[in-house]
């Protein structure tokens, strides 16, 4: 009886042994093919991003080659960097803000007590601006045109302007 009880553990053992074993290569294999799944699916989203992203950015003066092209003289004594023009025209606009009437160049007259101010400003090219206003109640977007002049200053036009709806 002791025999045949020994042998029985050792059979328990043996197939307890053999499972665990089995289980355990199993998993590693298992979070193997999930991590490779997940893996790739991270990657395909991450190219899906980057794809958007550059779709979204085609119609911007750090993209267009042209557009930086025309701030080059050509002479080479007169070069105006994109990548510093950008932040110091965006400044000049959001600086009019501080008017008492609102930024001029939202293309509104004052409505009510609130002012219109430039919330958002997107530089498209060497010559446009697309810019989001609003005064707190109503919101809109203004199509700019800018200019910079010989002495270095930035001249603002209004385009077109569109107030949308409460």
């Amino acid at each position: 009886m002791k025999k045949s009880l020994m042998l029985y553990l050792f059979i328990l053992a043996l197939l307890m042994n053999v499972f665990t074993y089995m289980f355990l290569s199993k998993e590693v294999q298992f979070e193997q093919n999930r991590y490779e799944k997940t893996t790739k699916k991270l990657r395909d989203s991450i190219a899906l991003v980057t794809n958007k992203l550059s779709e979204a950015d085609y119609f911007s003066l750090q993209n267009n080659q042209n557009a930086q092209n025309y701030f080059d003289s050509g002479d080479g004594e007169k070069f105006i960097a994109y990548e510093k023009l950008i932040p110091v025209v965006t400044e000049k606009l959001l600086d009019f803000n501080a008017n008492p009437k609102g930024n001029p160049y939202t293309g509104q007259d004052q409505i009510g007590p609130n002012k219109f101010v430039i919330n958002k400003v997107k530089i498209l090219n060497h010559r446009w601006i697309i810019a989001d206003y609003s005064n707190g109640e109503l919101w809109g977007e203004v199509l700019l045109k800018y200019f910079v002049n010989e002495d270095e200053s930035i001249a603002f036009e209004v385009n077109q302007t569109l107030l949308y709806q409460k």
